[in-house]
């Protein structure tokens, strides 16, 4: 992953309408998108940098006891699974003049599109793998591979066909779908699929802010940026089974006094030589996938709680 230290928002960056020569008050942008990880995930709080957390791995047995016979003992079993809560962080400096002279509160501006860049590197370690620390474990595509929970589009007769069928291959497994997260623009091809009575498998949100409806269950298009198109279409998931640790909530902290070096010490801005603020953001978060034995599937090599329906060049034959 490449290092850019010498980002820093510049009056040019801003563009006629956060500094007009005629004042404007308001600013059009793109409505910052949230992770899906994040909003569909179970949260979990870390009060340390590790948090173990207890996952079943074996199930009791009950026995038939004849008239006057002795009853059998059984014992249940749970294995740790370890969260690690690592670091996400991000400096962005301004110029005092570029702050005095916008008409808006920049750093209003600039903190909600922080969240989302961060939420995008969360989506893209968990779901992907994309520059995922070490301590995360798999991500989830690299699970559902392992486990061979992943199908090609067009192995079903329709795409309709397709999302049924996951849906009965993760009851299979012994895991129920409870929300889906898909690549964007897959609700246009959702909206003109039919089930078997020729009703709409797909209800769109009229909603702001509300996901769609797929088989009853919620369609979170994942439009931060994290998607990888050329590997997954569509995610059925129990996502009761992931879970996000949060040791340290988004923070924000402004500076004017730093010097920001780069990784070789050079120094790339003097803050209170520049006359600039920044903005410095740290997150701290751990990501680990649960795969807790059921009654449906005791092998854990065969199980996993999500099923992803993948570009058939991206699926192994």
């Amino acid at each position: 992953m490449a290092d850019n230290f010498s980002s820093q928002i510049l009056r040019g960056d801003l563009g006629g309408a956060l500094i007009p020569d005629e004042i404007s008050q308001e600013i059009i942008q793109t409505l910052p998108q949230s992770s899906v990880l994040l909003t569909r995930a179970r949260r979990v709080p870390m009060s340390s940098k590790k948090k173990t957390q207890p996952v079943l791995a074996s199930l009791p047995e009950a026995y038939w006891v004849s008239e006057g016979g002795l009853k059998q003992t059984s014992k249940t079993g749970w294995e740790d699974v370890q969260i690690t809560a690592e670091e996400l962080a991000v400096i962005v400096p301004i110029p005092d003049s570029v702050v005095d002279d916008a008409k808006i509160n920049l750093w209003d501006t600039v903190k909600p599109l922080i969240a989302e860049a961060m939420g995008k590197k969360i989506d893209q370690a968990g779901i992907f793998g994309v520059d995922k620390p070490s301590t995360w474990g798999n991500d989830i595509l690299a699970g559902a591979t392992a486990a061979g929970t992943n199908v090609a589009s067009g192995t079903g007769v329709d795409l309709a066909d397709d999302i049924a069928m996951i849906g009965q291959k993760l009851s299979e497994k012994g895991f129920a779908v409870n929300g889906f997260a898909s690549q964007p623009g897959l609700n246009w091809q959702l909206a003109r699929l039919r089930d078997a009575n020729g009703q709409p498998i797909y209800t769109p949100s009229v909603a702001a802010g509300n996901p769609a409806s797929l088989y009853g269950y919620p369609l979170n298009e994942v439009a931060n940026g994290a998607w990888d198109t050329t590997k997954a279409m569509l995610l059925a998931a129990d996502w009761t089974k992931f879970v996000v640790g949060v040791r340290q909530d988004i923070t924000y902290k402004l500076l004017d006094q730093s010097v920001i070096s780069d990784a070789n010490g050079k120094v790339i801005l003097n803050l209170a030589q520049q006359d600039c603020v920044a903005m410095r953001v740290v997150f701290r978060v751990g990501f680990q996938i649960a795969n807790p034995i059921n009654d449906v599937q005791s092998d854990k090599a065969k199980r996993f709680p999500a099923y992803v329906i993948a570009p058939p060049s991206a699926v192994a034959a």
